[in-house]
């Protein structure tokens, strides 16, 4: 374990910011000062868990967050600032409706099966007006904007800055681009434990909207922001490894060299699809993408059905290549640790109960419906919270407190 203290003094680090996201995906931090750090490192950040997004009162005792250091980074936009995710707890025990508890758990469930969950995620976003009305560059108007390199490079100071700051970081990043719709980006960096993805995915949306504002601007992750524009995804591309670094997905003798474990993997994905949704597009703008007509630019790039495909972007699970599945249901509001951990926690289970996901589904799914052949996603939070609730396996895998305590939040709001 790395002493804050000592890496605080070495880096000329001057206060560290003691984070959690609740679960709404809100990040929620203390800033303390390096003479404090080792105190509140020992006994916790104190938080009130009813401030935040949690199911608790304000009659409940104070939430400690316990840092772990095998998350620390240092804000590239803000070198004498620290950031570090902090595990909750209450009473001396972990709060178990805490996301990033919730995802640790499957992940030590995962191994004792044998399995290490890689990811890796796409967090597109929109680069707003500072009031978030339209986009920030009103020449960035064509009707098909993707890959734009002129429209790229005018955001240039802010995109190169992110990729710079994640080089820093050590996250390996390898590209950007201008996404399907006017004003949106997306930035790419490589896939690691999913523990590890988690925590940067939660970091890079403040880093984003930190590094935005610096330019004047605002990153939007929302699902919608536009309705006549593509919305803003956070596809999980995700394998299982063993602990000898052998990816157990690849099979070059299986269908297009995925195992038979990654198709029953991607039974359990569909299997748990309705339920699923309360997670991976959990606010009402979320159906907005998942059921909206045809955008601007002709496509919505977003899944209708409980379907795959292979190198199909009209599905909702795509096998890009023979490594690995491309979970494209999830959007910008999903929680950066709810989304792995429900997605581990319906895969396993397909895996244990050796689910068969069916044929493939090679056609259009926005020209050629797989009606009869498939499920329809649920059309609505409410829809989606439903099939949550009726979802045994899947709420017994996360665990009752957790799902509980999300029900009751959302169901509020």
């Amino acid at each position: 374990m790395t002493d804050l203290a000592r890496f605080a003094t070495d880096r000329g680090i001057r206060h560290v910011l003691f984070s959690f996201t609740d679960l709404f995906g809100v990040q929620r931090a203390k800033l303390v000062p390096v003479a404090a750090v080792q105190e509140v490192a020992a006994a916790g950040a104190g938080f009130a868990g009813f401030a935040a997004w949690l199911a608790m009162t304000p009659a409940d005792p104070d939430v400690l967050g316990l840092p772990d250091t095998s998350s620390l980074m240092v804000l590239p936009w803000q070198r004498d600032v620290a950031w570090v995710a902090t595990d909750l707890q209450v009473g001396g025990l972990p709060l178990e409706q805490s996301p990033r508890w919730v995802l640790k758990c499957q992940l030590e469930r995962a191994v004792r099966l044998g399995y290490h969950f890689r990811t890796g995620v796409e967090a597109e976003f929109f680069l707003l007006q500072p009031g978030g009305a339209a986009i920030s560059d009103g020449d960035d108007s064509q009707s098909k904007p993707c890959y734009d390199q002129l429209a790229l490079m005018r955001q240039y100071p802010l995109i190169g800055g992110l990729l710079d700051g994640m080089g820093e970081l050590g996250w390996g990043p390898y590209q950007a681009d201008h996404e399907d719709a006017n004003g949106q980006f997306e930035l790419n960096w490589t896939y690691a434990d999913a523990l590890v993805t988690a925590d940067r995915h939660a970091f890079f949306r403040v880093m984003a909207q930190a590094m935005a504002e610096q330019h004047g601007a605002r990153v939007s992750f929302s699902p919608k922001p536009f309705a006549s524009l593509t919305g803003n995804g956070a596809h999980l591309h995700h394998s299982l490894w063993n602990a000898d670094g052998h990816n157990l997905f690849h099979d070059p003798r299986g269908p297009l060299g995925l195992s038979a474990l990654a198709y029953k993997f991607l039974g359990g994905l569909l299997e748990h699809a309705p339920a699923l949704c309360a997670l991976t597009n959990p606010v009402a703008e979320s159906y907005q993408r998942l059921g909206g007509l045809h955008t601007t630019s002709g496509s919505t790039w977003s899944p209708g059905w409980i379907s795959y495909g292979g190198n199909n972007r009209t599905h909702m699970v795509r096998i890009p290549d023979d490594q690995r599945l491309e979970l494209r249901l999830a959007d910008g509001a999903a929680n950066p640790y709810l989304l792995p951990a429900a997605v581990l926690a319906a895969g396993l289970d397909g895996i244990e109960r050796n689910l068969d996901p069916g044929p493939r589904e090679d056609a259009n799914a926005y020209t050629d419906p797989p009606i009869g052949r498939a499920r329809p996603l649920p059309g609505s939070v409410e829809e989606a919270l439903e099939a949550f609730a009726a979802d045994r396996v899947l709420r017994q895998a996360l665990g009752e407190p957790f799902c509980q305590a999300y029900e009751q939040l959302r169901r509020q709001v």
